[in-house]
């Protein structure tokens, strides 16, 4: 998958379990964190949308784990962004160990943004991420 943006971050020991790899739990910290770096990289800031009543939330996460991270691993996060319906849309997201580039996580988090009556819908800060997504694959 082609990326629109790459993140490389470091695993903390903290973040393993007792078998010493990383908490299934801790995947989904990496996936925002990088989702939030795409978006601020974009001059999209989550925390401004909020203070402005637009809210980006998650309804949907869909994980497929396919190798541990340990202590240490360095590794990247991949994100594709695609729009799946008229409010929604799709962070196509993908883990990778550094070292010997395998796939660690494959993930799709899909989330709209509501307004200050819990309503979805895309503001015009998301939709020009789709327009200027289409004119760089163009």
């Amino acid at each position: 998958m082609a990326h629109d943006y790459k993140l490389t971050l470091k695993v903390r020991d903290y973040e393993c379990d007792i078998q010493g790899i990383v908490n299934n739990s801790v995947y989904m910290n990496y996936l925002e964190h990088a989702r939030h770096e795409f978006l601020l990289e974009k001059g999209i800031n989550f925390a401004e949308l909020a203070k402005n009543n637009i809210n980006l939330v998650v309804v949907r996460a869909e994980l497929d784990y396919k190798l541990p991270l340990a202590s240490g691993d360095q590794f990247w996060v991949g994100i594709k962004l695609v729009q799946s319906s008229r409010v929604r849309f799709d962070f196509l997201q993908e883990i990778y160990r550094n070292i010997d580039n395998k796939l660690i996580l494959k993930a799709k988090i899909t989330g709209t943004s509501v307004n200050d009556r819990g309503r979805p819908y895309l503001p015009d800060e998301i939709k020009a991420l789709f327009l200027s997504s289409s004119a760089e694959s163009s």
